[in-house]
């Protein structure tokens, strides 16, 4: 009787480690795809602010190319504040 008792608690603590496996083997590959996602994002964002950089560069080229008697005007933050301040 207390073998049936020694085995059955054997088998409940395996079955139990086993369901903590699966349990950290679910957590895993969660976290795996999570990974992922975010990796494609970063990624995406990479490559938008590379576009964006480039983009902010040909304006500074076309604004210091502009003749300033037809170009942007100077911007006085002082002076051109907005009427709410």
């Amino acid at each position: 009787m207390n073998q049936s008792n020694d085995k059955d608690d054997e088998l409940s603590v395996q079955e139990n480690l086993q369901n903590h496996v699966i349990d950290l083997q679910m957590n895993l590959a969660h976290l795996e795809m999570t990974v992922e996602r975010l990796d494609e994002v970063i990624a995406r964002q990479d490559k938008d602010i590379q576009t964006l950089q480039r983009q902010l560069q040909l304006i500074y080229k076309q604004i210091e190319n502009q003749d300033p008697e037809n170009g942007i005007a100077p911007f006085d933050v002082m002076a051109d504040r907005p009427p709410h301040y």
